[in-house]
């Protein structure tokens, strides 16, 4: 009985050789078969949702300098065909698009200062719980997003109060974008801790010296993004000078671009092309239009865009 108690006593754990551990596990890798498949999938949608949204500028670009008429037939597909810069050199050869630029880059620099100096503010005393009036003018805000005056109403405003066919126009109607105050009031909510304000009461800093001194430095992602909305914005603006600017010497960009290619229609026309060749030549100087226009934009957003998403991400609402 004593020799059956000793064999049928607990079971110490037996060891096991490096040779049985499994090859994922030994290696520190944890990624079945499967896993791997599933990655490779992945990959294969994201290049193709890749080339799905970068192809179309590609096409844009290459069309631009390329052929008119075997851009027509379908032969430029993924390189240029028969180079010709002859929509560059319509689009350059005219004055205009100079002082086009030139009113644009105004346009847009100084009313996005304007716009970050009034809304930076703006957002952060609706995002302090102290300030009790901030729910009913956060929804006044927020009803001017669904509802507004209307085309007519507002170009007898701009004329009343003097700012019709002037830089003033692009700038002070837009001064506050709803969607961007949201933004950044739900950033200071979210992201500036409480005790930072806690301190600097203590040190006996006021709201204003908060604001400047901790509050800005440490939202410079969020001001990033903001910025480029606003500038974007106003670069993209075409409807505000086609409706109230009567004045070609303050027309944006957008709206030089627009008469030069209506222009060069007219111009192709009465110089006794085809109605083929002309619509093919318009083409060309169209595509050109379209570069000229976003290329600033598209050598500026690189630079800004890691602020553009890290600053999209802590300035959303968390809960």
């Amino acid at each position: 009985m004593a020799a059956t108690s000793k064999n049928t006593g607990s079971r110490q754990p037996q060891k096991v050789s490096g040779d049985e551990i499994p090859w994922n596990r030994k290696h520190g890798q944890s990624k079945t078969i499967s896993d791997h498949v599933a990655d490779i999938v992945i990959g294969l949608v994201v290049l193709a949702i890749v080339i799905v949204v970068l192809y179309p500028l590609w096409f844009i670009v290459i069309a631009s300098f390329s052929d008119p008429t075997k851009v027509a037939i379908g032969q430029v597909v993924a390189l240029p065909q028969g180079t010709n810069f002859t929509g560059y050199t319509r689009i350059f050869e005219d004055s205009r698009i100079w002082n086009g630029y030139q009113n644009t880059l105004l346009y847009a620099v100084v009313g996005t200062v304007l716009n970050m100096v009034v809304t930076l503010p703006a957002a952060f005393a609706l995002s302090r719980s102290e300030f009790r009036p901030r729910r009913i003018i956060m929804f006044l805000f927020t009803f001017t997003m669904f509802f507004g005056g209307g085309l007519i109403p507002s170009y007898l405003l701009y004329k009343q109060i003097g700012i019709l066919n002037s830089m003033w126009v692009f700038i002070l109607p837009g001064a506050v974008s709803v969607y961007n105050l949201i933004i950044a009031r739900s950033f200071f909510e979210t992201s500036i801790p409480e005790e930072l304000h806690d301190a600097a009461q203590i040190d006996g800093m006021s709201y204003f010296g908060y604001f400047m001194r901790i509050v800005l430095p440490l939202s410079s992602a969020i001001i990033a993004v903001i910025a480029l909305y606003y500038f974007v914005g106003h670069w993209n603006d075409y409807f505000t000078g086609l409706i109230y600017i009567r004045d070609s010497t303050k027309e944006p960009l957008q709206n030089v671009l627009q008469s030069i290619l209506l222009a060069n229609q007219t111009n192709s026309n009465t110089a006794g092309m085809t109605a083929v060749a002309a619509q093919r030549f318009a083409e060309q100087i169209k595509y050109g239009v379209i570069i000229v226009s976003t290329l600033p934009l598209l050598v500026m957003y690189p630079f800004l865009q890691k602020y553009f998403n890290k600053g999209v991400m802590i300035g959303a609402v968390k809960g």
